[in-house]
């Protein structure tokens, strides 16, 4: 039995005390800590947990009987504990983004390497099976040479939003849309194409006037072969994410869907329904998950400590989502297209210098430690 630590008792702790929940037969929630312990005190109450309150984090990592933490904080804190936990013979769990910035992670996965433990950062849309089968689909040459896609990260959040003290400041959440919420479809596109060559940015402000930070914004990815459009949104009613992907055979994407052409004599399209039909078929061929999302990405991790194997997604993984967050900034900043690796000693590798280039699009001026309410919402599901 795998004794597991929770660092951070807000809203999206609520998510990893259920999961480590539904898999208690691998794993047992004992501590809890938050730098308001009543709030850690709540929430082990509210799940009916055999565990510890805490307000320090240093405390939980000091109990010698904790073998692994999952970290639930704000992102300026994600490499500080991490490192920590590490460092005192914790595997980690740890909240997207994976840090602050670039050099963070580099910290991060040495500390990590140094001590032998698991670090693996959370991607559960990775974990899900419209994402499995498009990604089995584009390994299995479906489409045929893909030629484009489109990626849109749609959310809505109303302004009350930004109120909470560390959210829309480029010093406490590191970004807007693009770091806290696009994060998650940046992550997919390193995960079914890998990482670009170049990208070229561009965003702004223009629904939030309690945060510092971008709301919306659009970026291109040059792989060479193809392009992929992507667009980062807090201002979309109805978050219609959705992921498209143009072959030369057809056109797939989540929600699922489906359309290929040939043309006629003229060249203009006209519906081709047998390759439409072997499409379809395809993807429902193949299996769905037997375990998704957040259940899936911590059984992986509860199994990496188990076997003494890295997890699916390690903090190299992590580190290339935060990677193209940072292309996308530097782009956007310097209004020009960025080339990928960002090296070390770029000024976006840097929180500092990354910080003090980025522009403030408002001033901050209401701030409150905590909401009345803990609960939130995930994003749309991503269709079968």
């Amino acid at each position: 039995m795998i004794k597991i630590g929770i660092i951070g008792a807000g809203a999206i702790a609520s998510v990893h005390t259920d999961s480590y929940g539904r898999l208690r037969e691998e794993a047992k929630i004992v501590a809890v800590c938050d730098t308001f312990r009543q709030k850690a005190e709540s929430l082990i109450a509210e799940k009916a947990l055999e565990a510890t309150a805490y307000d320090d984090y240093e405390k939980l990592l000091a109990d010698p009987e904790i073998d692994a933490i999952s970290i639930c904080l704000p992102p300026v804190a994600h490499c500080s504990v991490a490192v920590k936990a590490l460092q005192r013979g914790k595997h980690v769990l740890v909240e997207k983004p994976m840090a602050s910035s670039l050099e963070e992670c580099d910290q991060m996965i040495e500390a990590s390497r140094a001590s032998g433990k698991i670090l693996s950062v959370v991607s559960q849309n990775r974990f899900k099976t419209p994402v499995a089968r498009l990604k089995k689909m584009l390994e299995s040459g479906d489409l045929g040479k893909v030629l484009y896609a489109n990626f849109e990260s749609l959310w809505w959040r109303g302004q009350v939003y930004y109120d909470l003290w560390w959210r829309g400041t480029w010093a406490q959440e590191s970004g807007g849309c693009f770091i806290s919420h696009g994060v998650h479809y940046l992550d997919l596109m390193h995960m079914l194409f890998g990482m670009p060559k170049r990208v070229q940015a561009t965003m702004t402000n223009v629904g939030h006037d309690n945060s510092e930070c971008e709301d919306l914004g659009f970026a291109v990815f040059d792989y060479g072969d193809k392009l992929i459009h992507f667009t980062c949104s807090l201002v979309s009613h109805g978050e219609r994410q959705s992921i498209t992907v143009e072959g030369e055979r057809g056109s797939i994407g989540i929600p699922w869907t489906v359309s290929a052409s040939r043309a006629l004599p003229n060249g203009f399209p006209q519906d081709d329904t047998a390759e439409m039909e072997r499409l379809e078929q395809a993807y429902h061929a193949i299996p769905e998950l037997a375990l998704e999302g957040h259940d899936a990405q911590i059984s992986d991790f509860l199994r990496a400590i188990e076997n003494g194997t890295p997890a699916t997604i390690d903090g190299a993984e992590g580190k290339k989502t935060l990677e193209l967050v940072m292309g996308i900034y530097k782009s956007a900043v310097l209004e020009r297209p960025v080339e990928f690796p960002i090296a070390v000693g770029d000024a976006f590798y840097h929180k500092e210098t990354m910080t003090a280039a980025m522009p403030k699009y408002h001033e901050k001026k209401k701030s409150v430690d905590n909401f009345s309410t803990s609960k939130i919402t995930l994003g749309r599901n991503l269709g079968r």
